[in-house]
């Protein structure tokens, strides 16, 4: 008798263990939300005047998408800040929790805190990295004294999206906005600004392939950052600027251990 408890037991062993294992084995999910910077400090190279998020109606938007967003509910908010800043972010989130912080304007507040406060995560965490810049002054000043046609290729590209942004930020909502800066035609054009000057110094300094390089590095160091919250189990929902995950999408979509989850069906 003694001797079929054992076997039984022992079977019911194996029988649970792929079980368990599988659920071990569950990848992360992360969804990966690209934006354009809601409180635009003028720092990157396109500049645009932007939609006012502050009216009544994009309020009543942003408050209806973080509902929506809510049901995918993410025990991970990742948010574009540096991790030296969390505890300051943290007490931030905590007294917004309690009613006794305004939201800004800029997009870790208005989507972040508020996509936080109606989920599974308890705070949120930052992934941005200050330390690694895009190293593009030497570029620059190679291309103004050395590649008079690239240079002109650089500057035409950016006052046609630069124009393209203006006109979008005057005449699209803001939902179609954030659809736009999730588009994988977009995310397309942001890489290739890269690498049309890619070549620049190529066999000699190397100066177009170390600036596209110094960008690229900045970005994998972001995503080691998603890749330390994206553990087994977890849903994690990243927010960050386009020029961000129009990278960290093509990295993610490589990550044999993590599953993407497309943002686009909660925006439409």
């Amino acid at each position: 008798m003694k001797i079929l408890v054992l076997f039984a037991v022992f079977m019911s062993m194996l029988i649970d263990a792929p079980v368990a294992m599988a659920e071990e084995r569950q990848p992360a999910q992360v969804m990966l939300f690209g934006v354009f910077h809601f409180s635009n400090p003028g720092l990157d190279v396109v500049k645009t005047d932007q939609i006012d998020i502050t009216t009544d109606e994009n309020q009543e938007y942003l408050e209806a998408l973080s509902d929506k967003l809510s049901t995918y509910n993410p025990t991970v908010v990742l948010l574009e800040f540096g991790p030296e800043r969390e505890p300051e972010m943290q007490e931030r989130f905590r007294n917004y929790i309690n009613g006794n912080y305004p939201l800004s304007s800029n997009e870790v507040d208005q989507l972040g805190f508020r996509i936080a406060a109606r989920s599974a995560a308890d705070t949120v965490h930052g992934f941005d990295e200050a330390n690694v810049h895009w190293q593009a002054q030497p570029l620059f000043e190679y291309l103004e004294s050395n590649d008079a046609k690239t240079n002109a290729q650089l500057s035409a590209l950016i006052e046609e999206l630069t124009l393209d942004d203006q006109k979008a930020h005057a005449s699209l909502s803001l939902q179609a906005l954030l659809i736009r800066s999730n588009d994988a035609g977009r995310d397309a054009l942001n890489r290739a600004i890269y690498l049309l000057t890619n070549h620049v110094g190529d066999g000699d300094n190397f100066v177009g392939a170390d600036a596209t390089a110094s960008w690229w590095h900045r970005n994998f160091r972001m995503y080691s950052l998603v890749q330390r919250h994206a553990q087994p189990g977890e849903r994690v929902l990243v927010i960050g600027g386009q020029g961000h995950t129009a990278i960290l999408r093509q990295l993610l979509a490589d990550d044999r251990d993590r599953e993407s989850i497309d943002v686009r069906p909660y925006l439409n």
